[in-house]
């Protein structure tokens, strides 16, 4: 088959979960003979199709301000922009599955029409879904819910990560919902090693308002009365990065955190988990959460919000972690706990490799394969 994934954003330019997750997907079918082209934004120098290997490539069709770093935040023209451009460039090729993220929205309808005209299958993949959560954004959040409703009626082919996701599309009124969880990649984690620098707590993510980055730093200055030499390290950057260094400094937890921004080696990633012991993502937005389950597969427990819209919550079940609610003293006194019950940490650590070990990539994209094929 030749299949079209289309994300305005593409990995390794951009580090995120869809992101790394797509680029994953399209290694994959490759190795299974198929030819794949990704359709983003251009983030690299030079042409603006990119040749990865033999029957795999990158098509840049736009440009967002930020041209080469990609900073959390898309401004409400450019993906309208990159989405008119997407046409003219998706135009001159014969696919046989387009398969388009639901958000950031616009693409899905270019997408849409280029299946009209092209007479092809159009697979929309659904990792969040926000409804009534676009209230939050006043005349933004107006639109943002409408168009979302739109977007939900443009095909019977919906791919949800998450049985979350898909509850909260029927929600919006989609009937026609197949879950086809994310994945990790098992051997690529097996054949990582711990770093020798270590952590008593790791947390992954885009600097984002809605990750509560700034949550976990006041748990930390929590536990730092009973564990004044805790180790945090947090990885990622967004708009709320500088917001969360002026935090640090003034809870006084320069000794304690250190904040990095992402690496394009994903082998890192894994080294750090493995030296480290709990996984902390207080997220209240998340599809599915790939590095969550990374991190479950590296021997973390996992400390996540218990939130109607974080998917993960509902994977975490008291033996791979804890799912709790917004409250600061309750999650530091839950984490005080793990990191003073050894045998406990030792326990979940094992059963988290084995739960995470459930989403390996050879499966779940042999579900995806067949779910094409069968639209064929």
């Amino acid at each position: 088959m030749k299949i079209a994934i289309i994300y305005d954003l593409i990995y390794p330019f951009s580090i995120g979960g869809v992101e790394y997750r797509n680029f994953s997907l399209a290694e994959s079918l490759v190795l299974k003979g198929h030819e794949v082209h990704l359709f983003g934004v251009k983030m690299w120098t030079g042409e603006k199709t990119k040749k990865i290997t033999d029957n795999f490539y990158m098509h840049g069709v736009s440009n967002y301000s930020n041209k080469y770093d990609f900073k959390g935040n898309r401004k409400p023209f450019e993906p309208l922009r990159y989405s008119f451009a997407l046409f003219f460039e998706l135009i001159k090729y014969d696919f046989d599955i387009i398969d388009v993220a639901a958000f950031p929205y616009f693409p899905a309808f270019t997408a849409k029409l280029y299946s009209i005209l092209k007479r092809k299958p159009l697979v929309i993949t659904w990792h969040e879904v926000w409804g009534t959560y676009w209230s939050n954004f006043s005349i933004v959040g107006f639109f943002g819910r409408i168009i979302e409703k739109i977007v939900s009626k443009l095909s019977k082919n919906n791919i949800c990560v998450s049985h979350t996701t898909e509850t909260n599309l029927k929600k919006i009124g989609v009937k026609n919902t197949t879950i086809i969880e994310n994945w990790i990649d098992i051997d690529e984690i097996a054949n990582s090693t711990a770093k020798k620098e270590k952590y008593d707590i790791i947390s992954i993510g885009r600097h984002m308002k809605h990750k509560n980055f700034d949550l976990l730093l006041k748990i930390i200055s929590l536990l730092k009365t009973n564990h004044p030499k805790i180790k945090v390290l947090i990885i990622g950057k967004g708009p709320e990065t500088l917001k969360l260094l002026k935090m640090k400094q003034a809870l006084k937890l320069e000794k304690n955190v250190e904040i990095l921004s992402f690496s394009r080696n994903h082998k890192d990633i894994y080294e750090y988990m493995k030296s480290s012991k709990i996984f902390v993502l207080l997220s209240e937005l998340e599809g599915f959460s790939i590095i969550a389950f990374e991190a479950m597969r590296c021997g973390l427990a996992v400390i996540t919000l218990n939130h109607p819209r974080n998917a993960l919550s509902s994977f975490i079940d008291g033996k791979n972690g804890f799912a709790l609610d917004r409250n600061e003293i309750e999650i530091a006194h839950k984490i005080d706990e793990l990191l003073n019950n050894r045998k406990q940490l030792q326990k979940i650590s094992e059963y988290s490799k084995n739960f995470a070990g459930k989403y390996d990539i050879k499966k779940q994209v042999k579900q995806i394969e067949a779910y094409y094929k069968k639209l064929r």
